[in-house]
């Protein structure tokens, strides 16, 4: 600026200059007002508002690289799901067959939403509340929703975090713990435990030594100090890793979501030169199509796809808003989705790899112990040795062998066979054992890793595995808290993000009692589904049909340099929001069809039995989803009717254009509207953004409120680095 201008003599002298908002404007450089924000505000002390939140976006913290920012996402979304619930889910639903529901809702719901929440966080920049307060003030409680049902989740996912690092340091001996049973001395004499010998050594630890597990969810048994121990571990790695943000957690993410991979892909190649990982892994690609056709499975399916991608959750906006506003965030979303789904089959494949080879070994024990019975049969004339054929040998007895036995003594004694107690020991039986969540991880898994060569090996792997996973998602799930809360009410981070862990440890002691482990059923199967779902809908409705489809497609545009495909369009508008009805209100017939449940491990019958939830813990579970869904309609109602501002009745404006504030509040009336719309406000075009904040029912335009002697502008200019969000 030239030395004699008004600007620099009022900067340089302390007599008072008077100058027009034209002799500034005529001295400046021609203004870029796609890359500038007007703020309109109008509340005492506005203006001042205004600038700290441009301020606070310029300065908010953004990820070292691309590369630490796509590791946050896929350490996010990939996690203990992964891992157990989908196999499982392929296992239940008809093996390859599922993967069709999945692919299909994953590609029209899925990746949609999933491209949805990482274009509004990075374009808005602040966590769940702040971004669908803007989007639409009076949906607004969709973030405080997404942060309680965030809070649900990371209680008692933590406590599974606890479960491996318990297992964890227990692989640190030969042979595992749980490779036998124990046996209990008096004196001289020896004998196996009862509940032990009923079940089998792995069961046993995991519901005995580990959970040390109560009769049903009214038995609380008091606290497991081991767990309460292992619990109060897992949340002192967490709230290290995220005490400083994105700062602590990016740098963790380089090996909480890198190190899965090693393992999978050595259990892999270790799983498929196992004898019988062939027959499991046919066994999960073998299509059941009438499973295809089941409603279940479709909406167990679309249930998955919103676990995975960790919609509604709000961690994925939180990583999203520290990122450039120029990211492609459309590459971004398709490459996690890719590599989400990819986790999941080659998880799937490893599982059943692994659990092929534990079936051979379980069918060949079956096997063994029915050819003692037979031939105890044989030794006490129950049947007759012309039963069995000429070639067998039981020495080296075969499983095709037995079974053609099986079935001739079948035929013969077809009156009194029931009465002998033979199984027919067939492969397909031991496949089609289904092991859901947890039991597939600490009971069938970790008994097949007992038969493995060097098992403390491979054990400790796969529990330091797990303990990554979880530790990846736990990342997101504290960022889906803290970052919109520290957004919103500008807390201290630090000490909220530890306070957060304090409380979080205390309150998850309910899942560290003896009947623990059926509260994490209670979260995990029914407290999180209903309000997620409710959640994703609203940001769809929210976005596509309150915002506008056509303005968020044009704002993408703006912002990625290019015209995001067509598809997602008639996605957001229709296909996404019809499809996540119809699964709510599948999800809700499905509740009051079948009352919810658990399986309750009965240590007299050493078996699980399935329960249904007292009427206490029913009264729990329903005020556990309506206080997850509660903030949406009390934020809607306080906005409706006034009694919670919206930031919509403020009137001054804030004008990015330089580094310094430069306050021009003391404009005369002329001097504003010149300042604002040029010389002749027919002749030049607004600065104004093509989007205005949301003005609430019955409000007009600030711009139109320039008569009124009441509302007068405070204005300053600010020149941003990085263009502020222009939605």
């Amino acid at each position: 600026m030239p030395k004699n201008s008004k600007v620099t003599q009022r900067e340089h002298s302390n007599e008072h200059v008077t100058e027009s908002v034209a002799d500034l404007l005529a001295l400046e450089e021609p203004v870029d007002y796609k890359q500038s924000v007007l703020n309109v505000s109008g509340e005492a002390g506005g203006k001042q508002k205004a600038a700290e939140e441009e301020l606070d976006a310029e300065d908010r913290p953004a990820w070292n690289s691309k590369l630490q920012y796509i590791l946050a996402q896929i350490g996010f979304s990939v996690g203990l799901g992964n891992i157990w619930r989908f196999p499982y889910l392929c296992q239940k639903n008809g093996g390859g067959a599922y993967l069709v529901p999945y692919l299909v809702l994953l590609i029209i719901i899925g990746i949609p939403l999933f491209f949805l929440e990482l274009a509004v966080g990075q374009r808005i920049r602040r966590g769940s509340i702040g971004v669908w307060h803007y989007v639409c003030p009076r949906l607004g409680g969709i973030g405080f929703s997404s942060c309680i049902v965030c809070l649900f989740v990371g209680l008692y996912y933590n406590v599974i975090i606890g479960w491996s690092i318990f297992y964890f340091f227990k692989s640190f001996q030969y042979p595992l713990p749980w490779s036998e049973c124990p046996v209990i001395r008096n004196g001289t004499v020896a004998v196996v435990e009862a509940e032990c010998e009923k079940s089998s050594a792995t069961t046993y630890f995991w519901y005995r030594e580990a959970l040390d597990i109560s009769n049903s969810i009214s038995e609380s048994g008091g606290l497991n100090w081991k767990m309460t121990l292992c619990l109060l571990v897992a949340w002192s790695i967490v709230g290290m890793a995220v005490v400083k943000g994105i700062q602590s957690s990016g740098k963790v993410m380089y090996f909480s979501s890198l190190f899965p991979y090693v393992v999978l892909a050595c259990f892999l190649v270790r799983g498929l030169l196992l004898r019988g990982a062939v027959d499991g892994i046919l066994h999960m690609f073998t299509p059941k199509l009438d499973k295809m056709l089941d409603p279940q499975v479709w909406r167990e399916a679309a249930t998955q796809v919103f676990f995975a991608l960790g919609l509604g959750f709000g961690g994925v906006i939180a990583f999203s808003s520290y990122n450039k506003q120029d990211n492609n965030c459309h590459f971004d979303a398709a490459l996690v989705s890719f590599i989400n789904f990819f986790t999941s089959v080659l998880a799937t494949l490893v599982v059943f790899a692994v659990l092929g080879f534990k079936a051979n070994i379980m069918n060949e024990k079956c096997v063994v112990e029915n050819a003692e019975k037979i031939l105890g049969y044989l030794n006490s004339n129950v049947l007759s040795r012309d039963l069995i054929p000429p070639h067998v040998n039981f020495s080296h007895l075969t499983t095709k062998d037995y079974a053609e036995m099986y079935n001739v003594i079948m035929t013969v004694k077809e009156d009194r066979f029931s009465a002998l107690g033979l199984d027919p020991c067939l492969l397909e039986d031991e496949l089609d054992k289904s092991v859901q969540g947890t039991g597939l991880a600490f009971i069938a898994f970790t008994e097949a890793m007992t038969h493995f060569p060097a098992s403390p090996f491979w054990s400790v792997m796969f529990f330091l595995m797990l303990i990554n996973l979880g530790l990846g998602s736990m990342i997101g799930t504290m960022a889906g808290i803290t970052t919109p809360i520290i957004d919103t009410f500008k807390v201290p981070k630090e000490i909220f993000t530890v306070g957060c862990c304090v409380f979080a440890f205390f309150v998850g002691l309910l899942f560290v009692q003896r009947s623990g482990n059926y509260f994490v059923t209670m979260f995990d199967d029914y407290s999180a589904t209903l309000p997620l779902t409710v959640i994703v809908i609203l940001e769809n409705i929210a976005v596509a049909w309150i915002y506008g489809t056509k303005k968020f497609m044009q704002e993408l545009t703006e912002m990625l340099g290019f015209r995001p495909y067509r598809f997602y369009f008639y996605m957001w508008k229709f296909v996404s929001p019809l499809c996540m009805a119809v699964l709510t209100t599948a999800s809700i017939i499905q509740l009051g069809v079948t009352p919810p449940g658990y399986s309750a491990w009965i240590k007299e019958e050493a078996a699980e039995r399935y329960l249904y939830f007292p009427n206490w813990a029913m009264a729990l579970l329903i005020t556990l989803i309506v206080v997850a869904t509660l903030p949406i309609p009390v934020v809607f109602v306080l906005r409706h009717f006034h009694l919670l501002s919206d930031g919509s009745n403020t009137l001054s404006v804030s004008y990015k254009k330089g580094r310094m504030m430069k306050d021009v509040s003391n404009l005369e009336e002329n001097d504003e509207t010149r300042f604002i719309l040029s010389k002749v406000p027919s002749e030049a075009p607004s600065p104004m953004p093509t989007h205005r904040s949301y003005l609430g029912p019955g409000s007009t335009s600030p711009l139109e409120s320039s008569g009124n002697p009441n509302g007068r502008y405070g204005s300053g200019y600010l020149l941003a680095s990085t263009p502020e969000s222009e939605l």
